[in-house]
């Protein structure tokens, strides 16, 4: 009997990690730094247990990693850095080739971008001089994907993401043996928030302390930042930001900015929710005075102020300020300045500042993995994710999205947990007055303020864009790492 033929499909071959690893040296302050680079995809997995039956472990995503170890370190002593950006979904390439990495994009800055096809090199003042990095792209970004027959849409969310990216954290460091490493975390922007759901999140569900948290342009609590009718917080917090944008583009003479910060400070504290809180009952005399003020300290016109009700949101400041001049101002960077397609829009078509920087980091990062790294990969390299339609916060139904308490809990715990805020005076995408109002309202004690620490730059949301803040940035990390390892 001749035998029958079949035309069952072939089972598809389980993910395997694709690590690629290469040897590398670096000059930092006149001290050769020899580094072993890894870079490529990490299977993560999940425990299945059906019926009260454990079924396996399931393979759910496999999540890009690039790390950098220095060769022949103390792993007792040797201290590192899990880092990631926000979004959500963007990738990690901001902090990886803009500041912390060992090989930094050439970008320019404002007034002088450079032009295609870009260029890197040596980051002198990389953060691996004090600590080993490992820059993690959560699922859907970079070329973090759920794997085949998984719905990456699991992983669109804000609890499933901290899971995610502990689990990642946890795997690393039991695979290296650096459990006993001083280990940091360092976010930006939303990866603030992710950073500090996650420092509460380790230490409860693995028990593994932190020594320090990196929050580069913080946003823990949402309510700081929304514009929403009956909610007049963003409005006040927002408001040193305008001002600081205002005086870049020359908007305040000669006044010194710290001057005329503390004018817009002062009355973004008192005077300014007081008029807000009256609502109709404020008088015509105090409302005058008001409308006075607010233009003053914008750069906008009393008219635009009046007609807004006293309520000046972001992106309409964005594309109001220098309407006059038919200019946008950037969002991320309010240094930048860009083009629309008509100046009668109530709202920026698009942000100049991050047009300004996507090509060259785009460009940079893809030939670095490729040419330098040697890991290749078919898919596109998401640096700020298409594939992330919406974000799930249902674990914060009911009430606004924050990780405050979290990093409050965390403190707590760990009274030996560092804490350093980094601001960009122009940002306007995370103002920095907002994170000091919150950082101010941590549930801690008095004792444990004196584990945060702040540093300001002249510059936006990458503040490290700006070549004198990226040093200075650099060095004030180096310190917070060096000092807080406890080693």
């Amino acid at each position: 009997m001749p035998e029958e033929k079949t035309d069952a499909p072939a089972k598809p071959e389980a993910p395997a990690d694709d690590l690629v690893t290469t040897q590398h040296s670096i000059t930092v302050k006149g001290r050769e730094l020899s580094y072993t680079a890894t870079a490529g995809r990490v299977v993560l997995k999940e425990e299945v247990v059906k019926d009260g039956v454990f079924e396996g472990h399931k393979p759910k995503a496999e999540v890009f990693l690039t790390s950098y170890t220095l060769d022949g370190a103390d792993p007792l002593k040797r201290p590192v850095t899990f880092a990631f950006n926000g979004g959500p979904g963007s990738a990690s390439v901001w902090l990886h080739m803009g500041l912390l990495g060992p090989r930094r994009v050439l970008s320019g800055d404002v007034g002088n971008l450079t032009a295609p096809p870009y260029g890197i090199a040596d980051n002198e003042e990389s953060l691996l001089a004090e600590s080993d990095l490992v820059f993690i792209d959560p699922v859907s970004t970079g070329f973090s994907r759920a794997v085949q027959g998984e719905k990456p849409g699991s992983y669109h969310g804000y609890q499933p993401d901290v899971d995610s990216i502990a689990e990642i954290i946890r795997l690393w460091t039991s695979r290296n043996g650096r459990w006993m490493s001083p280990k940091f975390v360092c976010g930006e922007s939303y990866g603030t928030l992710r950073a500090a759901g996650l420092a509460e999140h380790l230490q409860k569900k693995y028990g593994m302390y932190l020594n320090g948290l990196m929050l580069i342009s913080s946003v823990l609590d949402f309510a700081t930042l929304e514009f929403n009718e009956g909610h007049d917080l963003g409005y006040a917090l927002y408001l040193p930001t305008y001002t600081a944008i205002a005086h870049y583009h020359g908007l305040h003479g000669d006044r010194p900015l710290k001057e005329v910060l503390a004018e817009a400070e002062e009355f973004a504290v008192r005077d300014y929710p007081y008029a807000l809180a009256r609502g109709n009952r404020l008088s015509d005399h105090e409302r005058a005075a008001t409308i006075e003020k607010l233009a003053r300290l914008t750069g906008l016109s009393e008219e635009y102020v009046d007609a807004v009700d006293l309520r000046i949101e972001h992106i309409r400041f964005f594309t109001e300020l220098l309407r006059r001049d038919r200019k946008t101002v950037g969002r991320l960077d309010g240094r930048f300045t860009g083009w629309d397609k008509d100046y009668g829009r109530e709202e920026i078509s698009a942000d100049p500042s991050i047009d300004a920087i996507v090509g060259p980091y785009a460009a940079t990062l893809n030939h670095y993995l490729h040419a330098e790294l040697g890991y290749s990969n078919d898919l596109p390299y998401e640096i700020l994710s298409r594939a992330i339609e919406q974000w799930s916060y249902k674990e914060f139904e009911g009430r606004h999205v924050t990780t405050a308490g979290k990093l409050s809990a965390a403190m707590r715990a760990n009274p030996h947990l560092k804490v350093h805020v980094a601001f960009g005076w122009y940002d306007g995408a995370t103002p920095y007055f907002a994170a000091e109002h919150l950082i101010a309202h941590l549930q801690i004690p008095k004792a444990l303020t004196a584990n945060i620490e702040s540093a300001y730059y002249p510059a936006g949301h990458m503040m490290y864009v700006h070549e004198p803040s990226r040093i200075q940035q650099s060095e004030d990390l180096a310190n917070f790492v060096r000092n807080s390892s406890n080693t």
